[in-house]
């Protein structure tokens, strides 16, 4: 799976969400909702995140930025 740049994805090897910001090689670029440092994964290691996914990773955000952990 080679998700449209933009889109939201799961890494399925992590459990992480991110949101796809490139195609480099035969990975797949994603970053932590809100920003962040990028990672790489693999295509095959991807399916695309549900409401439910990118809601709990906008919440989880939104708390530690609330909290002062993240600017």
């Amino acid at each position: 799976m080679k998700p449209p740049i933009g889109s939201y994805a799961v890494d399925t090897s992590t459990g992480r969400v991110g949101r796809v910001m490139g195609h480099e090689g035969p990975y797949v670029q994603l970053r932590p909702y809100g920003g962040g440092r990028e990672w790489d994964c693999e295509p095959e290691l991807l399916r695309e995140a549900t409401t439910h996914e990118r809601l709990w990773a906008a919440t989880a955000y939104e708390n530690r930025r609330s909290r002062g952990e993240v600017s």
